[in-house]
């Protein structure tokens, strides 16, 4: 009995760490810098890819920014403006979205009406290239807001309008990816493998057929785009749950390359592209990256995942210790992996202060109280 309680305590607290790392998020401006968002209630600017095997990242907190207390928070590229939009990262403001400039590198907040079917806790998105308008899929409804070219939070409340039904079987858990203008749609309950459906967004219309792109799984996993320097994007790369391959989708040759699974299994981790590398943000908080060569694509076959060694991990406080309870499926190979891939001591940022810390304290508090309530009572039968 001891043992199992144990089990349950020690799964408990590794799902608040869980909830720190999915509080932050990276993502590159227009200049192909990486910005690092809620690391352990600081922002950085690791600077370009060739710089980041070694050094420190520039701290670009500022006042304005949010708390990146939420558990789901997702970054994005608005390239003509040189602006990150940042969704989900207030949980006291869930419909928000935060807008970094980062050439002036100041913060603000524009007011969202999420409606009455928008489920800011339950949604994925992609933001078009061209219109600068996020698309987005909740509640079995395809949804769109148009951030037309701001740079800053406008006053006027912007509002998620919805489209249409997209018609993507019941229960469907999205996996959206863009290029060319178009929305792919994978994991789609009965597609064959290597298909996606599409929605054509100048045209604001779903293809009845689905579109083949060579082979991949049928699977959940998440999907981004690499960006080009100037022009709409024309690869995207998909990982899968289980992080057994990379897979990278050429809209326009309608083919696939299998490059190599990211070194952290984790079906928690996030990812961000730019037009020479893969980003991964994993749930432990540690970031690697694929190198990629969209030009030149026969060297992309054994390029290996590497540390982003410049960036602190965004859930340092808890990503020292190995917990081998989280395997049973929450990706526990990457729980203990973030000192191993940052390269730094859990000791770097453990005195960092701030919003990510508050979240650390509650999460394991609410988690621990929950792990008692459903545990005393089977205590006092024995």
């Amino acid at each position: 009995m001891l043992s199992s309680l144990s089990l349950l305590l020690l799964s408990t607290l590794s799902l608040s760490q869980f909830v720190v790392a999915n509080s932050a998020c990276v993502a590159f401006d227009v200049h192909w810098n990486l910005l690092a968002f809620g690391f352990n209630g600081k922002d950085y600017d690791a600077s370009t890819q060739d710089t980041w095997g070694s050094g420190q990242s520039s701290d670009i907190t500022t006042s304005g920014r949010p708390p990146f207390d939420g558990p789901n928070t997702k970054c994005y590229l608005s390239q003509f403006t040189n602006s990150i939009y940042i969704l989900g990262a207030d949980s006291a403001n869930p419909a928000a979205i935060h807008i970094y400039d980062a050439s002036a590198k100041s913060w603000s907040t524009q007011a969202v009406n999420k409606g009455d079917i928008f489920d800011p806790a339950s949604f994925d998105a992609i933001l078009d290239h061209d219109t600068n308008v996020f698309y987005a899929y909740s509640k079995g409804e395809l949804f769109s807001l148009d951030m037309e070219q701001l740079k800053a939070a406008s006053p006027t409340t912007k509002a998620w309008n919805d489209v249409q039904k997209a018609n993507l079987g019941d229960n469907y858990d999205p996996v959206m990816a863009l290029a060319q203008n178009h929305v792919h749609f994978l994991n789609v309950p009965g597609l064959p493998d290597g298909s996606a459906k599409i929605f054509v967004i100048h045209f604001s219309y779903m293809q009845p057929e689905p579109q083949s792109y060579g082979k991949f799984p049928n699977t959940h996993g998440q999907a981004t785009s690499f960006f080009q320097e100037s022009g709409v994007q024309q690869e995207f790369a998909f990982i899968p749950d289980d992080g057994s391959a990379t897979y990278v989708i050429n809209v326009e040759t309608n083919t696939t390359q299998t490059l190599k699974g990211p070194s952290t299994k984790d079906p928690l981790a996030t990812y961000f592209a730019s037009k020479t590398a893969l980003v991964q943000l994993s749930s432990s908080g540690s970031v690697s990256y694929l190198a990629y060569d969209q030009n030149a694509l026969s060297t992309n076959t054994n390029a290996a995942w590497i540390a982003v060694n410049k960036l602190p991990s965004a859930g340092s406080s808890h990503s020292a210790t190995p917990n081998s309870t989280a395997s049973a499926g929450q990706g526990a190979a990457s729980t203990g992996a973030s000192n191993t891939s940052t390269g730094k001591p859990a000791s770097s940022t453990s005195s960092s202060s701030g919003a990510i810390t508050s979240i650390t304290v509650v999460g394991w508090g609410v988690w621990n109280l929950f792990a008692l309530v459903l545990i005393l009572p089977l205590v006092s039968l024995f």
